[in-house]
């Protein structure tokens, strides 16, 4: 095909879109199931018409294929596990009861049950649900969600392709069960699985799928041999199928590297490649693996995953330079829409010039569809896009708001040695003790108690102007009372305010510094029905005043037990929000890292004698490919030790990471330097305890006992055997005990009873502790 031809066929498309609705439906819909006043038919009947909504928008703008089977009411990776019947087997009796509530038990749990593993979905922070898999674990197709969505799509006379979970990325993201040796490999049941997809394939190819999309992220990590034996030997078997429909093989997050020759030669289709970032490298890798001649290939030159506009010049001359690489190009996002909020045309609280530089979901699928137009037709046919598309990337490059020379100024003038603890480890923490004297295994909570309606009311009333801001005080003073009085009475050694007047961890902050900008309806989906609004990092940052020392010090003065004042660190104010892309993330880390200086030098100033910066997001941000992590890691770490290390020996530094695979930063979280740290490990029966014993950890460690994302109550016992079990890893002089992550999604009845039990289990096991050294 010529150069010509190719073009008059491009295409644009996207690989997923947001699954909420414009008014957070799905939420809505999902979380009345859970309490009964949603029955299972009304949930079903507001899934299909999110379903339907989407659609209609996408092929309205001009978008020729919309994708199927994205749609989730909790998580795609779930849903995966079921097509391929991967239930669990203390899932499995729900199930067969009662497949929805089955789904969700799997989830969340339930009173009886352990839900599964969560975490975090490659570099994002989007969580998945991990499969449980063994080398008893037998595969059953079950693709009645999958054929049931295309046949939705195809009925609105839609072209329709559904996208999957690709079986080597969903075994590579698999962990052995619980009950299994833990050095069991899921990638050994490919052979198992390959016919289950087969099944699958087929039918949704009688379903009326012309195409169906298999994403394969896995791949642009650093991949084994073996791992890239298994996808083309995968790709081999599925390409030779012949009761199926055209395959297109999907990555993005990544350059694909040593797996894009692998897929190229793959007897497959099309595939879907993404150009953004540091998957430009695959256009060279491209064109040196021979190109793919005779298929399809997807470009994603669009970035899936920011808000800001794309460079239209710049992305249609990547276009044109893949014409010659493949048989058709069509135009696409470089990952699903999912990471992105619906629409900027909402926002009307941001400056209009502003607003221009902003391009969520609805907006992407306009400069997809502009891409696909002036590719296929010439660029002559988008010139007043190209030329307004100019004057906003110049104006955002010549905005003030984005240059703030003091600033600048000071992030220059910071050193190394701004960035290290006057004193080492071992000083700090008997200065520590004998400042704090706390108890062997002391408690403490991560931050967030429960945000209760009221207190959602009271925001919404001071924002409507229903209330002043004095009644709003009273409110916030009443509930700190509130919480303060029940850690005192369950007997909880070192004490949190609950963060009542935060709406969020990252967004409470963002809206008192400079630099940052608000949205109102920019919600991004985290996990389930938990979704954020990511504030938009958009220039130079600094803290005009205090912003947390006011309420910190009120609940210091209502209490003699330490009460930590909380912050969020740096690396985490970068990857929760859409950051600027117009200067290195570590020029801007440390822009935020200063700002967070202030605030820790303010609070210990108030009296505040444990801070806790919070950087959950550390290992998330990690680059996927292992080449590039060393220089990511030195600036991560380097912003955390220049937001912490101003205070005095006596003041103790906690941070707080959950719900991520730790094994691959455990030299970050030591060069954090912080005194204390606590993590996710109920849902991972300690495992990240063992994995910081055997890097030699030497600070003090708080392992999660109670697993905050479930609605299920752990009983004494159960904290009591996840402690001792962290005992045999963690020493007992070193061992804090609490949850794993904040307590703001879960309702007060659980908190309560919860809570409780960790100190019941705390007391218990250090009375061992004393009756073993008598």
């Amino acid at each position: 095909m010529t150069d010509k031809s190719a073009a008059a066929a491009a295409r644009a498309t996207v690989y997923g879109y947001p699954r909420q609705g414009a008014d957070r439906e799905l939420k809505k819909a999902v979380e009345g199931y859970w309490k009964g006043r949603v029955s299972a038919a009304g949930l079903r009947e507001t899934a299909a018409l999110l379903r339907r909504t989407n659609w209609e928008q996408l092929a309205d703008a001009g978008v020729h294929e919309v994708p199927t089977g994205d749609f989730s009411y909790y998580d795609h990776v779930l849903d995966t596990s079921v097509m391929v019947g991967a239930i669990p087997a203390r899932h499995r009796a729900a199930v067969a009861a009662d497949p929805l509530d089955g789904y969700f038990a799997m989830a969340r749990g339930t009173a009886e049950v352990a839900p599964l593993e969560m975490t975090k979905w490659f570099d994002t922070n989007y969580h998945y649900l991990v499969p449980e898999l063994g080398p008893d674990t037998v595969f059953a197709a079950d693709a009645a969600k999958q054929v049931a969505e295309v046949k939705e799509a195809l009925a609105l006379g839609l072209a329709a392709r559904p996208v999957l979970v690709g079986p080597v990325t969903y075994l590579l993201l698999a962990k052995p069960a619980p009950d299994v040796d833990p050095g069991f490999e899921p990638l050994t049941l490919l052979d198992r699985l390959l016919p289950v997809y087969a099944e699958v394939l087929a039918d949704l190819r009688a379903a009326g799928a012309a195409w169906v999309q298999l994403d394969e992220p896995a791949l642009v990590q650093d991949r084994t041999p073996a791992d890239l034996n298994a996808a083309a030997r995968a790709y081999r078997d599925l390409g030779a199928l012949d009761d199926r429909p055209k395959l297109l093989v999907a990555s993005y997050f990544d350059r694909l590297g040593e797996a894009l020759p692998v897929l190229a030669k793959a007897p497959v289709d099309g595939l879907a490649v993404d150009f953004t970032g540091p998957a430009a490298a695959n256009l060279d890798d491209l064109a040196r693996a021979g190109g793919l001649p005779g298929k399809r290939l997807v470009a994603g030159v669009v970035d899936g995953r920011n808000i800001w506009i794309n460079n239209l010049e710049k992305s249609l001359s990547t276009l044109g330079t893949l014409l010659g690489l493949a048989d058709r190009v069509d135009v696409a996002a470089s990952c699903s829409l999912l990471h992105v909020p619906l629409d900027a045309a909402v926002e009307r609280d941001i400056d209009p010039q502003v607003a221009r530089w902003l391009a969520f979901a609805r907006q992407k699928t306009t400069e997809l569809v502009t891409l696909a137009r002036g590719l296929s037709q010439g660029p002559d046919t988008i010139a007043a896009e190209l030329a307004a598309n100019r004057a906003d990337l110049a104006s955002r490059a010549g905005s003030a708001l984005t240059h703030d020379p003091a600033v600048r100024a000071r992030a220059a003038a910071a050193t190394a040695a701004d960035a290290r603890r006057a004193q080492p480890y071992p000083e700090r923490a008997a200065a520590q003790r004998a400042s704090l004297g706390l108890p062997l295994l002391p408690t403490t909570t991560i931050g967030s108690f429960p945000q209760t309606t009221e207190l959602r009311a009271a925001r919404a009333d001071l924002r409507a102007g229903r209330i002043d801001a004095a009644r709003y005080e009273e409110r916030i003073e009443s509930e700190i009372q509130a919480v303060l009085s029940f850690q005192e009475k369950a007997g909880i050694d070192v004490l949190v305010h609950g963060e009542p007047e935060r709406n969020d961890m990252v967004q409470y902050f963002a809206e008192q510094l400079t630099g940052y900008l608000a949205t109102r309806h920019g919600w991004v989906q985290s996990y389930g029905t938990r979704y954020v609004r990511p504030p938009v990092l958009a220039g130079d940052i600094s803290r005009p005043e205090p912003m947390t020392v006011r309420w910190t010090a009120y609940a210091n003065a209502l209490t003699d037990r330490p009460v930590k004042g909380m912050l969020t660190g740096p690396v985490t104010m970068l990857a929760w929000s859409f950051v600027r892309d117009d200067q290195p993330l570590g020029d801007t880390a440390r822009q935020v890292a200063l700002a967070l200086r202030d605030e820790v030098n303010d609070l210990e100033a108030a009296g505040t004698s444990v801070i806790q910066v919070d950087e959950p997001a550390l290992r998330e941000t990690l680059p996927l490919r292992a080449a590039d992590r060393a220089a990511y890691l030195r600036w991560a770490t380097e912003s955390f030790r220049l937001t912490t290390s101003g205070v005095r020996p006596e003041t103790q530094i906690h941070t707080h990471m959950c719900y991520a695979e730790f094994g691959d930063v455990l030299q970050a979280i030591d060069d954090l330097d912080a005194d204390v740290i606590s993590l996710e490990a109920a849902r991972s029966h300690m495992q990240v305890a063992d994995e910081l014993a055997a890097a030699g950890y030497p600070r003090e460690v708080g392992p999660g006992v109670y697993d905050i994302h479930s609605p299920r109550v752990p009983g004494a016992d159960e904290a009591a055997a996840l402690l001792r079990k962290g005992l045999e890893a963690i020493p007992a002089g070193r061992l804090w005990v609490n949850p794993d992550c904040g307590l703001k999604t879960r309702g007060w009845p659980e908190t309560r009873a919860s809570l409780e039990n960790l100190v019941a289990a705390a007391r218990q096991v250090r009375a061992e502790l004393t009756a073993r050294e008598s």
